[in-house]
């Protein structure tokens, strides 16, 4: 299994885009994506350091995405 990358909040959000998703709304600090394939949200903090490991693989779980 490889190792889990240090990514920001802008890197995660291009790797969601590049995968469908679009941005529905945001609310405050959070970023709400939508792909409306199989209707499935993902929601990134918009911070400027990179984001814990546990934040990123949950994101990434919830957007069906493998690292």
């Amino acid at each position: 299994m490889p190792k889990t990358p240090r990514l920001t909040s802008k890197q995660v959000i291009k790797i969601l885009e590049n995968n469908d998703f679009v941005l529905d709304h945001v609310f405050g600090s959070h970023y709400v994506f939508y792909r409306a394939s199989d209707k499935r949200r993902a929601v990134v903090p918009y911070h400027t350091k990179n984001l814990p490991i546990g934040t990123l693989k949950s994101i990434l779980r919830s957007a069906e995405i493998e690292i």
